[in-house]
């Protein structure tokens, strides 16, 4: 795992404070207990009808103020994994704790409809700093999953459950890119962000020759507390099924559900107060969307100079991710990074959501450190304290959306100046797709385009050989204003033949 990758995943675990009693959600030192689907939704409800307690940071004085190297030189040992030798398609290894990880985390292992505690053993790590080994009951922070993803008998890290209520997971042939949230609430807020943090979780040991698990998780916060119930299954495209109930202790007016955090430091549409010799640097390149009715939109991420906030009201959306169609090398030239084997994330979601909006939050960063991307579903009615909301979706964790489609799709977005025209700008959009395949030799596009401000003109469309796709270009003069909505979609004579191209434009 890289810093940045550290960072990240701890990311507002200081919010939770250190005040209060350590609750627990089982008493650590029980012996079997009865376990089943409902367990953790109960302990949920049960959990809500009192006040918040964060779970315990306290730790020894020799790991209390752990940094970035001494946590990394504390790893865990393959052969005391949850189930090894076993002959199982999954097990399981565990963090440490320390470093921004200090909150003891509940762990448990599910046998046959009984849960018991999963025991702690320092000699379960290797120590690089001897100094740093103690022997108090200190428990986990996290836990991975490895899974034999690329190569047949090789297990390997599949998914991570570590900090907060994060989580991330990889396809096979994949590196570690965007993250996973079980809930956002405030997320661009002025007033600060609550971050949930997942604080028990419990593991369903599967029977042999089963291809996926299931793990249970139990979310808390001052505002909020959830059960979450995932079916994981690795492979091509790894998929999660989640079933969550949330139960608010407050009405909360600013949630997030399945929300999704990665990081866009620049690319071709965006290279403003960047100096670097790499063609683009992100996790994701743009938020895509299937709307309730049906119409496919895709919108460039950027990195802007104040924090943006956009809504895509919808009723019933069909799906939406933030999604990396940039797959060559070439695109990115990092050797170490490896951009172009970042996973996309798409939510699908199983049953009637109805009436809210796909949230998009971009924050400026001087640097790829740091996840500045945000998005999820909020629901339109605020959820209101006392009250039990369910929902359930599907994540695909991949290479592309797995929803084929007809529709020309927008492969590249590139913004430049506009000569002798310092306050314009200069759009290059380029498609490519099913549309395409079987055109006749004096086939025809053109271009519709849609401006909030300002003028679009000087409109071309024309093949690009290339991509064996279309291009399009335009002029866009903002007319003084601050900031621009601009949308178009490539046509035939018979109406548009290419996903909605979205982009907000800011000085």
């Amino acid at each position: 795992m890289l810093r940045r990758d550290l960072v990240k995943l701890g990311a507002g675990l200081s919010l939770l404070g250190a005040a209060g009693r350590a609750g627990r959600a089982v008493a650590a030192d029980a012996g079997p207990t009865p376990f089943d689907d409902s367990t953790v939704r109960d302990i949920a409800a049960r959990m809500a009808k009192s006040s918040y307690s964060a779970p315990s940071q306290k730790l020894p004085d020799a790991i209390s103020n752990m940094n970035f190297d001494q946590f990394a030189g504390v790893a865990f040992k393959p052969d005391q994994a949850l189930w090894h030798g076993q002959n199982l398609a999954f097990d399981i290894e565990f963090f440490p704790r320390g470093y921004l990880y200090k909150p003891r985390i509940d762990m448990y292992e599910v046998v046959d409809g009984k849960a018991a505690p999963v025991p702690y053993n320092p000699d379960m790590f290797t120590y690089a700093n001897p100094e740093l080994r103690v022997t108090d009951n200190l428990g986990f922070a996290g836990l991975r999953i490895r899974n034999a993803i690329n190569t047949p008998g090789v297990m390997e890290e599949c998914a991570v459950f570590l900090g907060a209520s994060y989580f991330r997971a990889v396809a096979k042939g994949q590196n570690y890119g965007l993250s996973a949230r079980g809930f956002a609430n405030g997320t661009g807020d002025p007033k600060g962000e609550e971050f949930a943090t997942f604080r028990a979780y419990w593991i369903e040991r599967p029977n042999p020759g089963v291809d996926s698990m299931v793990l249970h998780a139990l979310l808390d916060s001052p505002s909020v507390v959830g059960a979450f119930r995932f079916t994981i299954r690795p492979g091509t495209t790894t998929v999660f099924d989640v079933q969550s109930q949330f139960f608010p202790r407050t009405t909360i007016t600013q949630g997030g559900v399945a929300a999704l955090t990665g990081m866009f430091y620049f690319d071709t549409n965006d290279r403003n107060r960047v100096d670097d010799w790499r063609p683009a640097a992100h996790d994701s390149e743009a938020l895509q969307l299937w709307t309730g009715e049906g119409q496919q939109l895709w919108r460039p991420l950027a990195n802007p100079v104040d924090l943006q906030f956009s809504a895509f009201a919808d009723t019933s959306p069909h799906g939406f991710g933030l999604m990396q169609r940039k797959r060559s090398f070439v695109d990115y030239e990092d050797l170490a990074l490896n951009y172009e084997k970042r996973p996309s994330l798409w939510i699908e979601p199983i049953g009637d959501w109805g009436e809210g909006a796909v949230d998009l939050v971009e924050i400026p960063t001087p640097n790829e450190v740091n996840d500045n991307i945000v998005s999820f579903w909020r629901p339109k009615a605020p959820l209101q304290a006392g009250k039990e909301y369910t929902f359930t979706y599907r994540m695909y964790w991949g290479w592309d959306n797995p929803w084929p489609t007809q529709q020309a799709r927008i492969v590249a977005t590139r913004v430049g100046s506009v000569v002798d025209q310092p306050t314009e700008r200069f759009f290059v959009i380029d498609f490519a797709g099913a549309p395409f395949d079987h055109l006749a030799p004096d086939a025809k596009f053109h271009l519709l385009p849609q401006s909030s401000v300002g003028t679009i003109k000087n409109v071309v469309v024309e093949p690009n050989p290339d991509i064996h796709g279309w291009r399009t270009t335009f002029e866009f003069d903002p007319a003084g204003a601050k900031s621009a909505e601009l949308q178009c979609q490539l046509a035939n004579d018979q109406g548009p033949v290419s996903e909605k191209w979205m982009y907000r434009w800011t000085p």
